[in-house]
């Protein structure tokens, strides 16, 4: 099967809310590997790679968890990375 990546910034209510937690352990119910993170400008980003119909069900599962909260995601495909062999919260 494919292997995809997609990059997403998550703009919002967003941090403060169990946002990273919460999908981390999403994502662990997918078969995907990647990270989750705050940024500086209140912004939450996520890589998530793996089979597409995978990354897509995670990525739309976070979404519909925090439809209350997210503004806007903005979903970027990108190459995918080796480095990740697992799905994190980078600190």
């Amino acid at each position: 099967m494919d292997q995809i990546a997609k990059h997403i910034i998550f703009t919002g209510r967003v941090q403060g809310v169990g946002f990273r937690y919460t999908t981390y352990r999403i994502a662990r119910g997918y078969d995907v590997t990647g990270f989750v993170r705050n940024l500086p400008d209140g912004t939450v980003e996520m890589l998530a790679q793996g089979p597409a119909d995978e990354v897509d069900r995670c990525i739309r599962e976070v979404q519909d968890s925090f439809a209350g909260y997210i503004r806007d995601a903005r979903i970027e495909q990108i190459p995918c990375n080796p480095r990740y062999s697992d799905f994190g919260i980078i600190h």
